[in-house]
């Protein structure tokens, strides 16, 4: 029995290693953050799908990357707002109506017509302001930064109109 152990245990390894299954994949980001690091670059936050994407766009994967930069035909409005992937210049308008804060997840409606909602956790309680001036900055991974200019508060956004 000692002699036929070695065979079988090259015959497991040669299958393996000889199926896609077997090839090395490039760690994933939770491979590569310790748990804490995972959680404050906020990766928590993202979606399975974002994940798995952005996974892939780590490993290389050319096919989603083209994917991925390739320009949304079509605006099904059905659906909710799908941004293109070029829609990442800062936005400066003002806010319609009273600012006095937010709370979990407060809409912010702009005089342009877009709609943003807060996408972190907490609450800020600050004066009221009347159509008060924001900036809509593009920050990494996709994400937004709402700044209100009077009181140079800020919150993480998602568009949503």
């Amino acid at each position: 029995m000692r002699f036929v152990f070695p065979y079988i245990l090259g015959a497991v390894l040669a299958v393996v290693l000889s199926s896609p299954a077997g090839a090395q994949q490039p760690p994933t980001l939770e491979e590569r953050l310790s748990e804490a690091q995972f959680r404050s670059f906020g990766l928590d936050k993202l979606t399975p799908e974002e994940l798995a994407a952005f996974n892939r766009w780590l490993g290389g994967d050319v096919a989603a990357r083209v994917a991925a930069a390739a320009p949304v035909a079509d605006q099904d409005r059905s659906l909710g707002f799908r941004p293109k992937p070029t829609d990442r210049d800062e936005v400066q308008a003002r806010l319609v109506g009273t600012f006095s804060g937010w709370s979990g997840s407060t809409i912010f409606k702009l005089d342009n017509g877009q709609e943003w909602q807060q996408v972190e956790p907490g609450a800020y309680d600050g004066q009221r302001i009347e159509n008060a001036e924001v900036t809509v900055k593009p920050k990494s991974f996709g994400s937004w930064l709402l700044v209100v200019e009077h009181c140079q508060c800020r919150v993480a956004v998602k568009r949503i109109k």
